[in-house]
């Protein structure tokens, strides 16, 4: 499957051409493999239990346990199958919080790919709602559900324009920095940290020594979490 060319692909040469397909991981939720990259989506050992322990468990829900604001903001590089958008709805609904999502995308997914994927499986309600994340119009805010509205835009991260101080969580779940360095230098995690409010966290899967040495650098505080199954670091980082 040949995916359109985004709105703007002259930052990302590497994915000009991009040719998926849709694997099954460990756990038995869907993934996406770039063949031209031989890059994955998520973790092979799970995509649902990677996103869950690294975006939900130590970025979500340590943000929401204590705090006491009535909308959390939050920024997603990389919306790619939906699976931490989806989450993230399902975790806000279970806690009763209000969540306002803004992510990029610069290569959104064919409707041929993503209605394939399973994470809506459980039930006719939760698949139809998992459609309703990738129907959305792109580059306008779309509310979802009382407790979710979306905004997904249709650029990089490079393109994009970020509001000063607004962003509670941020989920950093571009590929990986051997897959796409530009992603990953330090002038893209300055703009993210400028966008973030003061209190604000950034939970990533990586935890390259060179990535946590440039946060260190922006005065945020990092934490090296253990990570999800298959990988032995994660990272959180804090702005105080």
């Amino acid at each position: 499957i040949i995916l359109p060319l985004p709105f703007n692909s002259s930052s990302w040469p590497a994915l000009l051409k991009m040719t998926t397909e849709i694997i099954t991981t460990e756990d038995g939720s869907h993934s996406i493999r770039n063949v031209e990259m031989n890059e994955t989506y998520h973790s092979i050992h799970g995509a649902r239990q990677e996103s869950m322990h690294v975006f939900i468990k130590n970025g979500f829900d340590y943000f929401v346990e204590g705090n006491t604001k009535e909308e959390i903001k939050i920024f997603e590089v990389g919306f790619g199958t939906g699976l931490n958008a989806w989450l993230t709805m399902l975790r806000a609904e279970e806690l009763n919080k209000k969540i306002s999502y803004t992510t990029v995308e610069a290569f959104p997914l064919d409707e041929s790919i993503w209605s394939q994927l399973n994470y809506g499986d459980t039930s006719p309600e939760n698949k139809k709602r998992f459609q309703e994340l990738h129907q959305a119009t792109w580059n306008k805010q779309v509310e979802i559900s009382s407790h979710f509205n979306i905004e997904k835009l249709a650029t990089t991260l490079q393109s994009a324009s970020l509001l000063y101080h607004h962003f509670d969580i941020v989920f950093y779940d571009a590929f990986a920095p051997s897959k796409q360095p530009e992603m990953w230098e330090f002038a893209m995690l300055e703009k993210i940290f400028n966008a973030m409010n003061k209190g604000s966290i950034l939970v990533t899967y990586c935890a390259k020594g060179q990535f946590k040495r440039d946060l260190k650098a922006l005065d945020l505080t990092v934490e090296t979490l253990p990570g999800p199954p298959g990988k032995l670091q994660m990272v959180r980082a804090l702005n105080p």
